[in-house]
């Protein structure tokens, strides 16, 4: 589903690298990393009128990402929640805002792949702007199967959230080309991970069944739905599902920052249950907003009224 352009962006704010600079003057060098190799930690937040949901546990991946990655100089919570009250601030944001916060391991003396060469520490990035939720619940989406695998951590541990994205990217483009709103890509083993920007749950039988996380990103919206679900005395459990699994299922939906939960009607054709966003999807959509205005934090924002 393409994402629409708010002119209301026109005339933000930028955090890079310690300045807070107009749009466009907004820029990394061309030595920095996530030029030279895409090397580069990242996470996506949402602004609700409570503050942040998860703010912590988003921060706390970030470092953790650029921990494993062996970065030098990673910034503090403290100086990372600096940056984004500065850049919500000076934007006038509280509602209906993205965050793209990003961490880069930094410029280069030249250009090259070795760590070594980046010598003035990492380049934090806090990009905020006006954004409506990527998909809209009361529509939903059509999915097809995706030809491109996501990693295993063999080979790149989807558990860090870096900048590596091609092969979510090739498979949205699969979507495109099918005219559909997304690509769910399968492991290498054939079983569901997530799609190529969310992470799924199938419903059958009343019950919440979501992919094992080794393949994917554990989402912070799929824990959420996950200790929603615990609280709330529904059955919930990981698994793997095949793609049949899907076809078949009651009820389907994605989570994820950028859509929070939207249903899957329709997977390669087949029409998932009713072709309508079913009972105990709307009841986790709704059961989800409420979490999140009673659970965000470290913003002075009023409470909705």
């Amino acid at each position: 589903m393409l994402q629409e352009y708010n002119p209301k962006n026109e005339k933000i704010f930028i955090h890079v690298n310690g300045e807070l600079l107009p749009r466009d003057e907004a820029k990394v060098s061309v030595f920095d990393s996530i030029v030279q190799n895409g090397d580069g930690v990242w996470e996506g937040l949402r602004v609700y009128p409570e503050g942040i949901v998860c703010y912590d546990k988003h921060l706390t991946r970030l470092q953790e990402g650029a921990h494993a990655l062996s970065y030098e100089g990673i910034p503090t919570k403290k100086e990372i929640k600096k940056a984004i009250k500065e850049t919500l601030k000076a934007n006038g944001m509280n509602d209906d805002t993205h965050i793209r916060l990003t961490l880069t391991r930094g410029e280069k003396v030249t250009s090259g792949m070795d760590a070594r060469l980046n010598q003035s520490g990492c380049c934090l990035i806090v990009l905020a702007e006006w954004k409506k939720k990527v998909y809209d619940f009361s529509k939903g989406i059509r999915a097809i199967s995706s030809s491109i695998r996501r990693s295993i951590p063999a080979f790149l541990d989807s558990k860090i959230h870096h900048n590596n994205l091609l092969n979510n990217i090739l498979a949205m483009i699969e979507a495109n080309v099918a005219g559909v709103d997304s690509a769910v890509m399968l492991d290498v083993h054939g079983f569901i991970s997530e799609t190529n920007d969310t992470n799924i749950f199938i419903v059958r039988g009343g019950s919440l069944i979501t992919p094992f996380a080794d393949s994917c990103l554990p989402g912070l919206t799929r824990a959420m739905i996950l200790e929603i679900a615990s609280t709330e005395a529904i059955i919930a459990s990981e698994k793997n599902l095949s793609i049949t699994d899907l076809y078949t299922a009651d009820e389907a939906f994605t989570t994820g920052t950028m859509g929070e939960l939207t249903p899957i009607l329709k997977a390669d054709g087949r029409i998932i249950g009713n072709g309508k966003a079913g009972p105990l999807t709307k009841k986790m959509q709704q059961l989800h907003r409420d979490f999140a205005y009673e659970n965000g934090n470290d913003l002075p924002f009023k409470k909705p009224l």
